[in-house]
């Protein structure tokens, strides 16, 4: 069923869209599933193979083929990330956030935008957005990082924490406060570099999982921001930052579903070769069983990701204003379920579950880390909730 989902979308996919996400697939089993173990013992530098994930198209997705990239549309992108998830999330994760903060930059005004997008769609620099800060995280309104008006631009002083591809990054997507006292309104999108003065990198986080997501924070110290650098004005940053939000619950959730699909085949091979008392595993009752619940909630997390897929794609905006809750759906959803999955299928392979042969663990991992990231379970739940009342209200 499930892969009868991903044929089904997929034949929605223009062919060159297709070709690209065919070599994503390649990509992800030949390079990216041979280094994830490496990343994560912290014994291999994960810039190698994003600069090689450059060279080989999958980091300019959604940019326009006039500015150097591939041009394509949304579906694209959750379907490469998906694919390059189910060999490793950390990696799908830190190349995903690279890939938007190169898209966003390539709207910055023309000196900046010559100068920055061609080392950031070869690989030769790296981008990424800093929006959570460590007194309020998702809580965006409530931005410490302030902006005071300088000759020519703006002077920065704050903190940034749980930014993926903080470890490594060059270019920074970053909202920053600039009128204090005014919330949302006053929330512009800057770009901060991190080889200027006034850029402070802290020492990235020793995650558990994940650890080719380059997590960690900075520090900004006066920094000088030009107006050339200023990506969106206040009254607009804040709420352009909350619409891409949909898209990145949707593609998380998608990774989760390319992790429990590498999970679910891991299992059902093992459990069809290993044999105990007579028969294969997979005989018995209660294993397959388990592994049948595992199938049914991944086409289901399917089903959920792709509708919410084809809205946020949609070129209808009596379909688009349906992203956002189908958005929170799918990203719950997969809070909820995938990591529950996994643990069934690390105990379909017994204690060989728990080997670093297998990716099993490290999708685990991978999966709790996926519950925390643009926006918490719990969030999904209150979003979703306010719809259901704002239903029963307008009845």
């Amino acid at each position: 069923m499930a892969d009868d989902l991903v044929a089904e979308f997929d034949a929605t996919l223009p062919a060159a869209d297709l070709a690209l996400v065919r070599r994503a697939t390649q990509f992800a089993r030949e390079v990216v599933a041979l280094r994830a173990a490496a990343w994560q013992r912290g014994e291999l530098d994960v810039r190698a193979t994003l600069r090689e994930a450059c060279s080989a198209g999958l980091a300019s997705i959604e940019l326009p083929a006039s500015l150097g990239g591939q041009g394509m549309r949304f579906g694209a992108k959750l379907r490469i990330v998906e694919e390059l998830a189910k060999a490793d999330f950390g990696f799908a994760f830190a190349l995903v956030n690279h890939h938007n903060a190169l898209v966003r930059v390539a709207q910055a005004e023309e000196s900046t935008r010559a100068r920055l997008l061609p080392e950031l769609v070869a690989g030769k620099r790296f981008g990424a957005s800093a929006y959570t800060e460590p007194a309020h995280g998702s809580d965006l309104v409530q931005l410490e990082t302030y902006a005071d008006r300088a000759d020519g631009g703006w002077r920065v002083t704050g903190s940034k924490s749980w930014i993926t591809g903080a470890a490594w990054a060059d270019v920074f997507l970053t909202l920053v406060q600039i009128q204090p006292g005014s919330g949302a309104a006053g929330i512009a999108l800057v770009l901060v570099e991190a080889d200027q003065e006034g850029f402070h990198r802290d020492t990235p986080y020793e995650t558990a999982g994940g650890r080719a997501t380059g997590l960690g924070g900075f520090q900004l110290r006066d920094y000088f921001v030009p107006d050339a650098a200023v990506l969106q004005a206040p009254g607009t940053a804040l709420r352009a930052a909350l619409e891409g939000i949909n898209g990145a619950r949707c593609y998380v959730a998608a990774m989760c579903a390319g992790m429990l699909e590498s999970a679910l085949d891991l299992a059902i091979e093992y459990a069809t070769k290993r044999r105990a008392f007579g028969q294969p595993t997979i005989e018995f009752q209660g294993l397959r069983w388990s592994l049948v619940e595992v199938a049914t909630d991944l086409a289901a997390l399917r089903l959920l990701t792709y509708r919410a897929a084809r809205l946020i794609s949609s070129d209808e905006p009596d379909l688009r204003k349906f992203a956002h809750a189908a958005a929170a759906t799918a990203k719950k959803f997969a809070g909820d379920r995938t990591l529950h999955h996994l643990s069934s299928c690390i105990q379909a392979l017994g204690a060989n579950g728990l080997r670093e042969d297998y990716p099993l663990v490290r999708h685990m991992l991978a999966a709790k880390m996926a519950a925390f990231a643009d926006g918490t379970t719990e969030m999904m739940n209150d979003r979703l909730g306010k719809l259901l009342a704002a239903r029963v209200a307008g009845a």
